[in-house]
């Protein structure tokens, strides 16, 4: 087992098969909402707290598979920023993947609450937490300013927020984003998000059931629009 994980608190600023093979719905709490689980690394198999009274829509298993399948050689020792954190079903499941840094950002008191709980049972699988109880496009441009930088930025907001363009331009900023590092958009396969937008220029997008996964990178300086 790894060393143990550090969490701490910045202040405001798979499915199952049954008998030949058949496929046993995800399992459900008592609000319907799927229970999210750890499904790979040191962590696999852990269950998540979800937010009390909120009808989280945590990152299914699929998604997340597919996820970590294409982030796998960048997981380890990486430094991960999960922008809309809810449970912490994407950052806790970078962490017990490997990631060196988590940073967990969430505006609701609920949340902050179970992502509390949820880093806390993974403290066995190394790297270090840090939850931030904040607004997620508020938090992204402090970030900026203070220089702190991530390799990996994932964006979940709600899918019929209007979040979406002012996050990925306040992620792909020169003072959050590490040169080399690579924000990710999770939305709703018929929402549409730009190619471009602010210094971030989409690479890939990858389609999951209802879902898609838009990955973007910064562009060359060559590329990008001159003032």
């Amino acid at each position: 087992m790894g060393r143990g994980s550090a969490v701490s608190a910045w202040p405001r600023w798979g499915e199952r098969r049954g008998r030949r093979g058949a496929q046993r719905p995800p399992r459900t709490g008592k609000t319907g909402l799927e229970l999210a689980r750890i499904i790979g690394g040191q962590g696999k198999g852990r269950r998540l707290k979800s937010p009390r009274g909120r009808a989280t829509r945590p990152t299914g298993a699929r998604v997340r598979q597919t996820l970590f399948d294409i982030l796998a050689p960048r997981l380890p020792g990486c430094r991960f920023l999960d922008a809309f954190a809810g449970a912490g079903a994407v950052g806790l499941e970078a962490l017990s993947r490997g990631a060196a840094l988590v940073v967990l950002v969430d505006a609701s008191a609920e949340a902050v609450a179970a992502l509390r709980a949820n880093a806390s049972a993974l403290t066995a699988t190394g790297g270090e937490v840090r939850i931030v109880r904040q607004a997620a496009p508020t938090a992204l441009a402090a970030f900026a300013e203070a220089g702190e930088r991530f390799d990996l930025v994932y964006i979940d907001p709600p899918y019929d927020s209007d979040l979406y363009e002012t996050a990925l331009e306040r992620a792909g900023r020169r003072g959050l984003l590490a040169e080399d590092g690579i924000v990710v958009a999770e939305h709703f396969h018929k929402r549409p998000l730009p190619e471009r937008i602010g210094d971030l220029s989409r690479t890939r997008d990858v389609r999951v059931g209802d879902h898609r996964l838009s990955f973007y990178r910064r562009q060359p300086e060559s590329a990008r629009p001159q003032p």
